[in-house]
C-alpha cells in the first residue's frame, strides 16, 4: 500500500486533472490542511471508535450512546447540537452561501441485545468487539470529518449536517432516516452519505427487503391424547420447505432466508404455536415482488394444507388459524455510476490515488434513494469482520486514514469550498 502514501503526498500538492461532476478541491488549502489533520490525527479516530463500541447501544435503545455522541459532538465547536423525535443526533455546519446541502451520517445502534459483553480487546493493531466495526467506524468517521473541517477552518458554501442516527439495523428498519427525510430534514437535503462499515468500497444501488413474522395458531393439546388435530409447527415445517424450494433469479441477485424459528412448550405437547422470522431481498423491485408473491402463496398453502391433514370431528374445530406481521420494509433502488455523486466518490478517490468499486447493499441509503435523493454508502477505511456477531474485528491498517480522508473530500467537493 505504499503507492497509496505517494499518491496522498501528491495530491495535497496539485490536483489531479479529474472530470468530476462535481470539482475535487484536493488542491484548497483548507481542505489540504483538513486531509493532513485526518492522517494525523489517526490514533484519535481510534479512540473515539473504541469508546463508543464501549457504549451498547441495542435496537430501540440507542439513548446512551446518543447522548455520548452528541456531547463529542459538541466538544468539537458545534452549538446547536440536537436530538430528534426517534432518537438521531443532529448537528449543523452552516454553508457560507447557498451551496448544495450534504447529509454525512452513520448509524448508532447495534444489532446486539442487552447484556451484551462489549468490552474492546486490543491485539495488536486489531480491535474486537461487537459493533466495533459496523457502525462505530462510521461514527467516528462523522467525528473525525466534522474535526477535521473545525480545526482547519473549511469553508463550505453548502450546509453540512453531521449525524449519527438510529435504527439502521434490522428491527429499526431505517426509522431514524425515514424520519430525518420525512420530518426533521424534509426537503433540505440535496446529497446523503452514510459511512457504514469499514473499507473502500460505494453502494450506489439500494438492496430492497421485506422481512416478516409469520405466526400459526391453534389450540394445542397433549401430543398423544390430542393427537389428530392440526398442528402449528407442522404448518411451520410445510411452510419452510415450500420456501426453500423457490426458484429465483442470480441476476438482479435475490434471495429468501427464514433464519428464527419458535415455538412449543415441551416434547410431548402439540403446541399452540409456531412462528419463524423471513427475509427476502433483491436489489430489483420487480424480483423482490415475484419472491414475496411465492413466499406468501406458499404460507397459505402450508395453513390449508395442515388444516386438511386432519378430518375429525375434533380437528374440524381445531382449525389453525396465519398471522403474518412486517418486521420491515426497505425500499429498492439504483443509481447509474455515472450520476453526479457516484462520479464524485469514484473521482476523490482516484485523486487520493485508489480506484474504488461500486456495488449494491442494504444501508441508510436505501430510502433517500428510493426517494429519488442522491446518496451512496461509504466505507471509512481500514479492513474489519465478523459484522453482526460476537467476533467482530476491526483491523486499523497503516492507511486506514486514507477512507476517512476519502469520505471528507467527497464531502467537501459535493457541498463546494471557498
Amino acid at each position: 500500500m505504499r503507492h497509496i502514501h505517494r499518491a496522498i503526498a501528491l495530491s495535497l500538492v496539485a490536483a489531479l486533472p479529474l472530470a468530476a461532476q462535481s470539482p475535487i478541491p484536493a488542491n484548497n488549502p483548507r481542505i489540504r490542511a483538513a486531509l493532513d489533520i485526518i492522517r494525523a490525527d489517526n490514533a484519535w479516530t481510534v479512540q473515539q471508535q473504541v469508546e463508543l463500541t464501549r457504549i451498547p447501544a441495542p435496537p430501540f435503545k440507542e439513548t446512551a450512546r446518543a447522548a455520548e455522541f452528541k456531547r463529542r459532538l459538541e466538544a468539537l465547536g458545534f452549538s446547536n447540537v440536537r436530538i430528534d423525535a426517534v432518537g438521531d443526533v443532529i448537528a449543523e455546519r452552516k454553508g457560507t452561501g447557498h451551496g448544495p446541502t450534504v447529509l454525512l451520517q452513520g448509524h448508532l445502534d447495534t444489532v446486539f441485545p442487552e447484556g451484551t459483553d462489549v468490552t474492546v480487546k486490543h491485539r495488536g493493531d486489531t480491535l474486537a468487539a461487537p459493533g466495533i466495526g459496523d457502525d462505530d467506524r462510521g461514527l467516528a468517521t462523522v467525528l473525525a470529518i466534522a474535526r477535521a473541517f473545525q480545526k482547519a477552518k473549511v469553508e463550505t458554501p453548502g450546509t453540512i449536517y453531521f449525524v449519527g442516527d438510529v435504527g439502521e439495523e434490522g428491527p429499526g428498519n431505517l426509522r431514524g432516516t425515514r424520519n430525518l427525510f420525512d420530518k426533521e430534514l424534509k426537503g433540505k437535503i440535496d446529497y446523503f452519505i452514510s459511512v457504514d462499515d469499514a473499507g473502500l468500497g460505494i453502494a450506489s444501488r439500494a438492496v430492497g427487503s421485506n422481512r416478516y413474522k409469520v405466526t400459526y395458531k391453534g389450540p394445542g393439546g397433549h401430543s398423544y391424547g390430542a393427537f389428530g388435530i392440526p398442528n402449528p409447527i407442522h404448518a411451520l415445517g410445510r411452510a419452510i420447505a415450500g420456501i426453500a424450494d423457490i426458484q429465483v433469479p442470480t441476476t438482479p441477485k435475490t434471495t429468501f432466508n427464514v433464519g428464527v424459528i419458535s415455538g412449543g412448550t415441551s416434547v410431548n405437547s402439540i403446541p399452540f404455536e409456531g412462528s419463524m422470522e423471513v427475509d427476502m431481498r433483491s436489489e430489483d423491485a420487480k424480483s423482490l415482488a415475484e419472491v414475496n408473491a411465492k413466499v406468501l402463496k406458499i404460507l397459505k398453502q402450508a395453513l390449508d394444507a395442515e388444516n386438511a391433514r386432519w378430518t375429525s370431528p375434533r380437528a374440524a374445530k381445531a382449525k389453525l388459524t396465519m398471522t403474518i406481521d412486517t418486521i420491515g420494509i426497505r425500499p429498492t433502488g439504483a443509481q447509474s455510476d455515472q450520476a453526479p455523486i457516484v462520479r464524485t466518490a469514484l473521482d476523490a478517490a482516484q485523486t487520493l490515488g485508489f480506484k474504488s468499486q461500486t456495488g449494491a447493499s442494504s444501508t441508510d441509503a436505501n430510502y433517500p434513494i428510493s426517494l429519488g435523493i442522491p446518496a451512496i454508502r461509504m466505507g471509512g477505511g481500514g479492513t474489519n469482520g465478523g459484522a453482526h456477531s460476537l467476533g467482530e474485528w476491526y483491523l486499523d491498517t497503516p492507511n486506514a486514514y486514507v477512507g476517512i480522508q476519502w469520505v471528507a473530500l467527497t464531502v467537501a467537493a459535493l457541498a463546494g469550498v471557498k
